[in-house]
């Protein structure tokens, strides 16, 4: 029996399977290794051909945006119309062989986006050249999920094989830490109440041959989310919706698709503008303003970097030396206890901070 014919052969047992607390530790069971098969079933659909074929894209700007859709769904016209890329148009399928980076410039950002070849069904496991489009996105910031406005069912196939291809969007890593140990057995801490028990938790490490380890949990999971954990090779990238072509029907049509989804079109750039603007403050830029010591702060040309980000984040920025060569730094701002704060290397920064680096000589 093929991997592809386990993993039908466990769904199978999964879908007629009666889903409550009876079941659960089965369910688990299942669940973990068609999860297990299916990553032996990508790994080998990425060792193809040796590596050969693959995408070198040098990631550059503030932030990288990968677009993600089918063959034909307009992403070539978009990224033309965003950026100074100059991708290939057509009205037929698999016109973008290759991939196509341009530079959209906004509000003091530069933001890298990405033109990727149409995703196909299957592609998680290797269709249509899908390891090394899946190979680009799980390392980007953004995904925009481009759709074609005749084509709803394809919200639900693209999902899916993201999913399968380990890249959860818009979902967060669970809070949930796996400590391995040399013996013991497998013991689990909670600060919540769980949906899961845990014979299931133990049930579903055991699939994956692990039999010692200290597990804490501070947030309620699914058996899906601890599989993940587990795994530990899944990718959370947050992912807008973008609706395409909405001039070629009327009001109605449109309605079908989320609230939250962007409704463009993209030839004849309706709603670009508000795109520019979603995809900008879902990167969660900021402005961190550079003081060299003993000078007046420069306020015009501020480094644009993102939230959450760290001093050490900025040394990498300035200079590949900095980090190595790093002593303290002083903070001016939101993210200071008071003007002129010395910190260290893993400093949070806030948005209109101004910051001093000192380094060694």
């Amino acid at each position: 029996m093929t991997i592809e014919e386990e993993i039908r052969t466990i769904q199978e047992e999964i879908d007629k399977t009666q889903k409550n607390k009876a079941t659960m530790h089965h369910l688990g069971r299942l669940k973990a290794k068609m999860a297990r098969l299916k990553d032996e079933l990508i790994k080998k659909a990425m060792s193809k051909g040796g590596g050969d074929g693959g995408y070198s894209v040098k990631k550059s700007g503030d932030a990288t945006v990968t677009l993600v859709g089918f063959p034909s769904v307009g992403k070539s016209t978009l990224i033309n119309k965003l950026t100074d890329a100059k991708s290939e148009i057509g009205a037929y399928e698999f016109t973008t062989l290759d991939v196509i980076p341009g530079v959209m410039e906004y509000k003091d950002a530069k933001i890298q986006i990405l033109d990727l070849p149409g995703l196909v069904k299957g592609a998680a496991s290797g269709k249509g050249r899908g390891r090394e489009v899946i190979s680009v996105i799980r390392s980007c910031d953004l995904i925009l999920m481009i759709i074609d406005v005749f084509n709803y069912q394809h919200i639900q196939v693209l999902e899916k094989e993201l999913y399968d291809a380990g890249i959860r969007i818009n979902q967060t890593p669970p809070d949930v830490t796996i400590t391995k140990q040399i013996k013991g057995g497998i013991t689990i801490t909670s600060t919540v109440e769980l949906s899961i028990d845990e014979e299931t938790i133990k049930t579903v490490m055991g699939e994956y041959k692990m039999h010692n380890a200290l597990i804490n949990i501070r947030e309620d999971v699914n058996i899906d989310q601890m599989i993940d954990v587990i795994r530990g090779n899944r990718v959370y990238i947050p992912s807008i919706m973008v609706i395409n072509k909405i001039d070629l029907v009327d009001k109605e049509q449109i309605k079908m698709f989320p609230k939250d989804s962007i409704k463009i079109s993209a030839d004849r750039e309706l709603n670009l503008e508000t795109l520019r603007d979603v995809v900008y403050d879902q990167l969660g830029f900021i402005n961190v303003y550079l003081k060299p010591q003993g000078e007046s702060a420069d306020m015009e040309e501020p480094l644009i970097m993102r939230r959450g980000c760290t001093v050490g984040d900025v040394c990498d920025r300035l200079h590949k030396d900095f980090r190595r060569k790093f002593r303290y730094a002083k903070v001016w701002g939101e993210s200071a206890k008071h003007a002129g704060q010395r910190v260290g290397i893993d400093h949070s920064l806030e948005d209109q901070d101004v910051l001093t680096i000192i380094i060694q000589k």
